[in-house]
């Protein structure tokens, strides 16, 4: 029988990428999956709450009483603009120490959060008012851990890419779709380093986080051992998609402060057991597939 059977599982941010494929993952292991999302979606086990009132984010958990929380809801952006620190520090900072609050004192056994590998590393300054965000709140994490006890772990999630993700303007969306259509996808020069993980191996990190309370007070990167620049997985795709088009690269400037993304998965592997096994040329083929099922 699965560990999941019955347990009451919140997910918060349910109608996102990983959250979609989370909440059915979970349905599928027999867990009774409450869902959060800002705007109604007409079902019983899904809750409308914007998590930035704490009120309203207190009042949510003690009608679930949650088990196992998942918090991936988050405010995602990658812009460099001062107008973007306020919705970026309540989305993320903001949301995350309302939940952790509702939930001191409680009896949930687990609570995973949903990191970034753009939180800055070695006392580097935060690349965009989304990294500071997410860095400040894996901070507050270890604090509800370290000091009220909360069985909390943080997921430094990489760039997740695969079937389903809403936001066609990323870079693997945005390159396949141009592709299938016959067209040139305009890319920056595409020297960047970046962590590419699929999505399902994702979510299989979440739920062995969730599965117990053994990763509790741990910051863990779920990511793949090696990154590939963008023009190597933009090329990847090419070959994948075929057809004449090319992508044309140095036609958008670099963003400030872009950098490579590297992630060092063996705390994962040590504490969670969990190592990706969907390779880059799998994962893009099936995205692929998918996007063009779709056309």
């Amino acid at each position: 029988m699965s560990v999941w059977n019955g347990t009451r599982a919140l997910v918060t941010g349910a109608t996102g990428f990983i959250g979609s494929h989370l909440v059915r993952r979970l349905s599928e292991l027999g867990a009774e999956t409450r869902a959060v999302s800002r705007r109604p979606q007409g079902r019983e086990s899904w809750h409308a709450v914007d998590l930035t009132d704490a009120a309203a984010t207190a009042e949510l958990v003690a009608r679930v009483a949650p088990e196992v929380v998942f918090h991936l809801a988050g405010e995602v952006t990658g812009v460099r603009e001062p107008a973007t620190v306020g919705p970026t520090l309540a989305g993320n900072l903001g949301a995350t120490v309302n939940l952790l609050t509702a939930l001191t004192g409680t009896s949930v056994r687990s609570v995973v959060l949903a990191g970034s590998v753009e939180e800055p590393r070695d006392g580097q300054a935060p690349g965009s008012p989304y990294a500071a965000a997410k860095a400040a709140a894996t901070g507050y994490a270890r604090l509800y851990h370290a000091l009220w006890q909360v069985p909390v772990s943080v997921l430094r999630v990489a760039m997740v890419y695969g079937p389903g993700e809403p936001n066609l303007a990323r870079l693997v969306p945005y390159v396949t779709l141009s592709l299938l259509r016959g067209q040139a996808p305009e890319l920056t020069s595409g020297t960047r380093l970046i962590t590419w993980v699929y999505v399902d191996d994702v979510v299989e990190a979440f739920v062995r986080a969730g599965a117990s309370g053994d990763a509790a007070g741990h910051v863990l990167d779920i990511g793949t051992p090696e990154p590939v620049s963008i023009r190597d997985t933009a090329e990847l795709l090419a070959k994948i998609v075929g057809g004449p088009a090319r992508p044309v690269y140095g036609a958008v400037a670099a963003r400030p402060l872009d950098r490579a993304q590297r992630s060092d998965i063996e705390p994962a592997a040590r504490v969670l057991g969990w190592r990706p096994v969907v390779s880059l040329e799998e994962g893009l083929s099936r995205t692929v597939d998918w996007h063009a099922s779709r056309l």
